[in-house]
């Protein structure tokens, strides 16, 4: 679902440089005619969803908003590489009417680049998650729909091997892949590393491990972040995971359509997504034959001795300030995110507050699993510190260079790779703290 993080290091230096000569305040926040035949105009909406061009679900939202705002045409434009091919775009003004907004872009850019929604105070009451696009009580951007991190697992695949329960320890997980690759019928895990945006997922879990909601705020202040605390549970276990080739023989050959396939059909064990990616890997399950009910997911595993998942939103949705038609695009905003029932096919959380829980996600409520937020207040800040130390959390390239020690591939070994990130963070902390 989400793609494109290859090109996310170089893409936003060219954003910022946008921003400092594009530069601009906030456009009032287009509203919608109460009467929908008096809504008019064509509208571009980009989307990551190349899948759901292809395959006309896309349309099928498009004929259905089309039934309420007849006046309104909405066509699609899709990007495999999503997050690089649209920051590029952004350098000009011709980045579509509606999009996803990359998710590198800091919030304080946002007024550049979108129209305002509205008033935080007023929004906050129907959508959950708007403080991820505020800026100066202004809301730029309001996600579809929440999404909880973990492991896309296939069940069956599991269960052959002889594990019946949910890991509860980072050690407890590679024990059961060394299970599943004793059976000898799949791959345990699978990385995701050619395509890359998949190891960049692994970011989101941090405050899963220590069920810390200010675990990511703590960065901030934290001079050595994977000395010890959740960074260096979270790539210590990508690490493990590859050096005791319990993932796939060659990374660099990966492919994630195809993954889609092979963990639906038993021949991978897990991969770490957002809980979004159940719907895609049944789907895959079902056209390929096999038993969509074999896909289930898993809480990351614990340091603390409680089972916790981040719950985050995915992509806000925001409107090109330079749209030559706001009321459709917020026509098409608003319809998508409270009408379509996108949110929940994808069996997401709805952004619309006092919406249920997806069927996924039953299994965390049976068995006790605590939803988390992640605290944004120092956000900002540990965004420049992540910038500044040229790491990128945001980006796959750091975790890509670690599993490249882990196989072999590149000089060094854990501890030492793990030092050379704490030194690079330390440095760039002091400068941005002063």
């Amino acid at each position: 679902m989400r793609r494109g993080w290859l090109a996310v290091g170089a893409a936003s230096m060219v954003v910022l440089t946008a921003c400092s000569s594009g530069g601009g305040g906030a456009t009032a926040a287009p509203s919608v005619n109460s009467d929908p035949t008096k809504v008019s105009g064509s509208i571009t909406v980009l989307t990551n969803r190349t899948d759901q061009l292809g395959d006309g679900t896309l349309d099928k939202y498009a004929a259905e908003f089309t039934k309420v705002y007849p006046n309104v045409k909405v066509k699609f434009e899709g990007m495999k590489d999503y997050e690089g091919e649209v920051k590029i775009r952004m350098n000009t003004e011709n980045y579509g009417d509606v999009l996803p907004i990359p998710s590198d872009l800091s919030i304080a850019q946002l007024p550049n680049f979108f129209s305002s929604l509205g008033g935080a105070d007023e929004l906050s009451k129907t959508y959950q998650w708007t403080d991820y696009g505020t800026v100066s009580g202004k809301v730029y951007g309001i996600a579809n729909f929440g999404t909880v991190t973990g492991f896309v697992y296939n069940k069956k695949v599991w269960a052959d091997a002889g594990v019946t329960a949910w890991p509860k320890t980072p050690e407890e997980f590679l024990a059961d892949l060394k299970a599943i690759k004793a059976k000898g019928q799949a791959t345990p895990y699978y990385t995701n590393y050619h395509d890359g945006w998949p190891l960049r997922q692994w970011t989101d879990a941090i405050g899963s491990p220590s069920c810390d909601e200010g675990a990511k705020d703590a960065l901030a202040t934290t001079a050595q972040p994977w000395a010890s605390g959740d960074l260096r549970t979270i790539d210590s276990l990508v690490y493990s995971i590859v050096e005791q080739k319990l993932s796939e023989d060659d990374p660099t050959t990966t492919n994630w359509d195809q993954s889609k396939v092979m963990l639906g059909t038993g021949r991978i064990g897990a991969m770490y997504l957002g809980s979004w990616s159940v719907s895609q890997m049944r789907d895959a399950a079902t056209k390929a034959g096999a038993n969509p009910d074999d896909i289930g997911y898993m809480p990351f595993p614990s340091t603390s001795g409680k089972a916790c998942s981040v719950l985050q939103p995915d992509y806000k949705y925001g409107i090109n300030k330079h749209s030559k038609n706001q009321e459709a695009a917020r026509a098409w905003l608003d319809w998508y995110i409270t009408k379509s029932g996108a949110a929940q096919a994808e069996q997401g959380i709805s952004s619309v507050k006092g919406s249920e829980l997806p069927a996924t996600l039953k299994p965390f409520t049976d068995n006790g699993v605590q939803l988390i937020g992640q605290k944004q207040d120092k956000s900002a800040t540990v965004k420049k510190i992540d910038k500044g130390a040229e790491i990128n959390l945001d980006a796959p390239d750091y975790r890509q260079k670690l599993v490249d020690i882990a196989r072999g591939a590149a000089s060094g070994d854990r501890d030492g790779y793990f030092a050379e990130l704490d030194k690079k963070w330390s440095e760039a902390q002091k400068t941005v703290n002063g």
